[in-house]
């Protein structure tokens, strides 16, 4: 009996999402649980597994497709497989297609049906940037729009404006005369969803940075003296980011608005800190979230990023790994960066931004001397946060890396 594997839920307001990899071509014996193909959604790349042994009917979508929630990727044919198998089963074959015309009237007529029946920050959003209803494609529950899917659609509406001049780089006039010596390579839905964020935080909002610089030769000294007995104790590495992210929590705790966002007409504080720190994957930049960070003590932090940074090496990262975030580190000193301006990670309201630390010439107690320092940027959004604020908040995250024992009391 030939066994439909469908697409698998993929989380809260995810429809939708693209074979990435078929991992088992047509012909094929597999055990249960055995891996059939990696799905990627806009969040995250998840595996489809086999539900019964057998061997493999048919493939009903090929690479490179998008598929629906629920749609068919193949059929296996349960036990040793009959020949014949294939035939009848090429029939629900074209059941991934079936959901395809629904995101047509969805644009149009239910997206605006149903825009009245979705959420107060949905309709809010909408009304306050002009967003028209057709112009929304609903992706929460009984096709209610979200409030994502207004910012979705509010950050195509410049795009869909432009004049055409705007397009030109992306469609070259004349012929490409080495054209015979580039790629093409078609963008993942990963990268295309980085690429709508990143221009959705500068089309929304009024961001600016501002900047310092950190003198870490306290909290090297510290590592320097405690890392082994630390690591012996703990079995985690003592790094740089616990400290950052308590140094964080401590100018987050005394300045709110950096750990807010803007609803609507609305300023959300919010009194829980999970922080976001962004790690590169092979699929591009992730932020997954370390929850109720200000509740872990130093090796519950290093830990939490530890396990982070192995799920998103591995592809393993879930939905609920990457969403919900408060506030957002990101260190480009990893990769040798000295001094960069992060953009937003809407809707939070700020990210702070590390770099490399680097011998410089400073001036101590009236003597030049060198000394390891970071420059840090912090990018903010000004419709929330003031000036004074933003640079009174990296006031305090200077102060807890350079004197790291305010940290440990918490001071």
């Amino acid at each position: 009996m030939a066994v439909e594997i469908k697409v698998p839920a993929l989380g809260e307001s995810v429809t939708e999402a693209t074979v990435a990899k078929w991992l088992v071509k047509a012909g094929d014996k597999v055990a249960v649980d055995q891996p059939l193909c990696e799905l990627e959604t806009d969040k995250v790349t998840v595996e489809v597994n086999a539900s019964v042994a057998g061997t493999i009917a048919d493939l009903a979508v090929e690479e490179g497709a998008s598929v629906q929630v629920g749609g068919v990727l193949c059929h296996i044919e349960a036990g040793a497989g009959a020949a014949s198998a294939p035939k009848p089963a090429a029939a629900p074959a074209p059941a991934p297609a079936a959901p395809k015309p629904a995101p047509g009237p969805a644009v149009a007529a239910p997206a605006g049906a149903n825009l009245a029946a979705s959420g107060p920050a949905a309709r809010k959003l909408a009304e306050e940037k002009g967003v028209p209803a057709a112009a929304i494609e609903p992706t929460g529950k009984d096709g209610r729009a979200t409030k994502e899917d207004v910012l979705a659609a509010l950050s195509s509406i410049p795009s869909a404006a432009a004049p055409a001049a705007a397009a030109k780089p992306a469609a070259p006039s004349g012929p490409r005369p080495k054209a015979d010596r580039e790629e093409r390579v078609k963008m993942t839905r990963l990268r295309r969803t980085i690429a709508n964020r990143l221009k959705e935080a500068q089309n929304t909002a009024a961001m600016l940075t501002t900047f310092n610089e950190v003198d870490m030769t306290a909290v090297m000294a510290m590592r320097e003296r405690l890392k082994d007995d630390f690591e012996k104790k703990h079995g985690a590495r003592l790094g740089f980011m616990s400290f950052f992210v308590k140094a964080c929590i401590a100018g987050l705790k005394e300045l709110p608005a950096v750990n807010a966002e803007i609803e609507g007409e609305e300023i959300v504080y919010k009194n829980y800190y999970d922080i976001g720190v962004a790690v590169g994957s092979p699929q591009g930049l992730v932020v997954p979230v370390l929850r109720d960070a200000d509740a872990l003590d130093f090796a519950g932090i290093e830990k939490g990023i530890g396990d982070l940074g192995r799920k998103a090496r591995d592809g393993k990262l879930s939905i609920g790994d990457l969403t919900g975030g408060t506030f957002t580190i990101s260190n480009g000193g990893v990769y040798g960066s000295l001094m960069s301006t992060p953009i937003l990670n809407p809707p939070q309201s700020a990210i702070l931004g590390m770099h490399k630390i680097q011998q410089r010439p400073m001036v101590v107690g009236g003597e030049i001397k060198a000394r390891p320092m970071m420059y840090l940027a912090l990018s903010y959004d000004h419709r929330i946060i003031d000036g004074r604020e933003a640079v009174l908040f990296l006031v305090k995250v200077k102060e807890g890396i350079e004197d790291p024992e305010r940290l440990l009391l918490g001071l």
